[in-house]
């Protein structure tokens, strides 16, 4: 009984690394080209996204400072609003 059917291929580990490291890399570039990142402005455009991304997030956590602070400023408002009105009914 033979060890390989007839017309069965054998790779050694170092052919199998290379087809796959291969096969990786034809998969990264199909993928990049599908999301337009295949070109040569690519690196470029991906520091762009990453700036832009950057920028939204200083944008949304400044939006969020901001809209404590006013809450924080409205309910000090109202507290000292209480107190005028309260002192300034007192016999």
């Amino acid at each position: 009984m033979p060890l390989l059917d007839p017309g069965t291929t054998t790779l050694t580990d170092a052919q199998l690394r290379q087809m796959l490291a291969e096969a990786a890399e034809d998969g990264a570039r199909r993928a990049l080209r599908e999301v337009g990142l295949a070109d040569d402005d690519a690196a470029a455009d991906v520091r762009e996204l990453r700036s832009l991304l950057d920028a939204w997030r200083d944008a949304k956590r400044t939006a969020w400072q901001s809209v404590v602070k006013a809450a924080t400023t409205a309910i000090l408002i109202v507290m000292l609003a209480g107190l005028a009105v309260y002192w300034r009914d007192r016999p």
